[in-house]
């Protein structure tokens, strides 16, 4: 089969743009550190079939070529991806496997060879290809994968497509007039009022005094805890550093080519926010130019890595020591909690979770790709929890107590305007009429939709699923009642539902169909996966000590 691949094309293309997770859907699973991934012993059974020692190595060896292709590095050397996680995954692919053997499943050698050239792409640099006799040997000799390996991941992705598509059925079968219904459903605007309580307009009339103050502190004491932080020095390699480098390797391979492919293998289901094919075909570009760039950036950051950490004693002064020998810039962070992350720019989940992991035994850690930077970082300084002197804080107390006052009575107004809107409702004056005598001015709201993605005549003063869910609860010609918020609260009045645009229906409903189908397919196979996994695996022995161990944890 690997020589069919050599014959049909010159290099494997490693570069994705998408592809179906079904495990990480299903587990939950994020990138981590892990050793070995060996198994011994009892396999337990799927489908009443014993587990093999080699179906379990191929399933794991699978699954290591779908980490690396989709995370650039192989998963006994992420930070965050566990013995555990692995064996988990394995198992998931060998229930797939054997659910797909038991249903005739069956994907031929053409079809394989055609997976390979469309999936993977150009991996090459400075225009040259990669070979494939050079992917064996640079990427998967070294970790003990075969070529053998890398054609049953490409046999076993295409079957879980067919999996998808079978299995995920019945989510798909949506009729014509199913679809007009839940889009109507979906693009129904209403014609709305409002009037707005903000807690701004009442913070003049909250009378700030030493002793409400200290009350205030007493009573929300806990809410001044300092958790637990971490203060850490970084190197990052910028992605917007590697664009044009990234740009100028693209323009020496077939891009426009590439994009064309990718656009037709997805079309405009995976760009939702892309109103013309040539829209979505610019975003795959800008996807695959900043994916490529992350990649060279990461390529970077690794080549520092390979310099810092071997140095000994391990230390956290190293990186600024290899910072200095490559002329790199090191910042080093003001402390940070594990729910915020650095003030200092947005860091990724993972940048934060393995800063609080380091130690004084492991005061280094890295790379960590990020959308914008991949990071390796160093130790500073662990911060343990505690709660500030009120003299400490003082100013933001007042403040917290002036804003929580000022919201209840903003809050306590806008009961009172529903009531006696009510009433003046009742006596036949129109909202807009009541609301003016009540002492308020109400405000026409734009037209809007469950669909509506952002609503800006909202300002900060409510979150619009919020209004949505209000307004779309409350019958035309009525009012919602106060619904109240963090600062204040608001009143909505629905005037009437807006007749629907009967030609953007007709334009949009083919790509909303193929949407809603393809969201219901993939929601019915999960479904399914995770009913069958939890009873074909519940009672494999390494998950079932995995169950075992969390909840003695717990």
């Amino acid at each position: 089969m690997i020589g069919t691949i050599r014959k049909h094309s010159k290099w494997l293309w490693w570069f994705i743009i998408a592809a179906i997770i079904v495990t990480f859907v299903f587990w939950g699973v994020n990138p981590s550190r892990m050793g070995g991934g060996g198994s011994v012993g009892d396999l337990g059974k799927i489908y009443g079939r014993a587990v093999t020692q080699q179906e379990y190595v191929e399933a794991r060896n699978i699954f290591y070529i779908f980490y690396w292709l989709h995370y650039g590095e192989w998963p006994n050397r992420a930070q965050n991806f566990t013995d555990k996680d692995l064996q988990r995954e394995t198992y998931i692919r060998l229930l797939l496997d054997r659910k797909a053997a038991a249903l005739g499943v069956h994907i031929g050698d053409d079809v394989v060879v055609e997976a390979a050239k469309d999936m993977l792409r150009s991996a090459g640099r400075n225009g040259k290809p990669v070979e494939v006799d050079t992917f064996i040997k640079q990427v998967l000799t070294p970790e003990g994968l075969t070529a053998a390996d890398f054609e049953r991941f490409v046999r076993e992705d295409i079957t879980i497509q067919q999996l998808v598509q079978s299995l995920g059925l019945s989510g798909g079968l949506i009729t014509p007039q199913e679809a007009a219904t839940f889009y109507q459903r979906e693009h129904q605007e209403l014609s709305a009022q409002a009037v707005f309580f903000s807690a701004s307009n009442y913070l003049s009339q909250v009378a700030v005094t030493p002793a409400a103050v200290a009350q205030f502190y007493t009573n929300y004491l806990a809410a001044y805890r300092l958790p637990d932080r971490v203060s850490v020095s970084c190197v990052a390699f910028e992605v917007s550093n590697f664009l044009a480098q990234s740009k100028a390797e693209w323009a020496r391979t077939n891009f426009d080519e590439y994009v064309e492919a990718t656009f037709s293998q997805y079309g405009m289901s995976q760009f939702p926010e892309a109103k013309t094919p040539e829209e979505a075909k610019a975003k795959i570009r800008e996807i695959l130019i900043h994916n490529r760039a992350t990649a060279d950036a990461r390529q970077q950051a690794n080549d520092f890595a390979n310099t810092l950490f071997p140095i000994e004693p391990v230390k956290a002064e190293n990186l600024a020591t290899v910072a200095r020998q490559k002329d790199m810039t090191v910042l080093t962070t003001e402390p940070f909690d594990a729910t915020y992350g650095p003030r200092e720019f947005s860091a990724p989940a993972e940048f934060i979770k393995d800063a609080f992991a380091l130690n004084a035994d492991y005061p280094l850690a890295g790379p960590i790709t990020g959308p914008d930077a991949v990071y390796i970082i160093a130790l500073v300084k662990q911060v343990p929890s505690e709660i500030p002197p009120l003299d400490q804080i003082r100013g933001r107390v007042a403040l917290d107590f002036q804003e929580r006052e000022a919201a209840l009575l903003a809050q306590r107004a806008g009961t009172n305007f529903v009531a006696a809107l009510n009433v003046r409702m009742a006596a036949g004056k129109t909202f807009a009429t009541a609301s003016v005598a009540a002492g308020y001015s109400p405000e026409a709201l734009p037209p809007f939709s469950l669909s509506t993605p952002e609503l800006p005549a909202l300002g900060d003063r409510v979150e619009l699923n919020l209004l949505k869910r209000a307004a779309f609860t409350t019958p035309a010609g009525r009012i919602s009642g106060f619904v109240e918020t963090d600062a204040g609260g608001f009143v909505v009045f629905v005037q009437s539902q807006l007749p629907l645009d009967q030609a953007a229906m007709n334009a949009e409903m083919p790509q909303f169909t193929t949407q809603l189908r393809r969201g219901r397919q993939n929601e019915a196979f999960n479904l399914w996966l995770q009913a069958e996994s939890n009873r074909e695996l519940s009672n494999i022995p390494m998950l079932r000590q995995q169950a075992a161990d969390s909840g003695s944890a717990r």
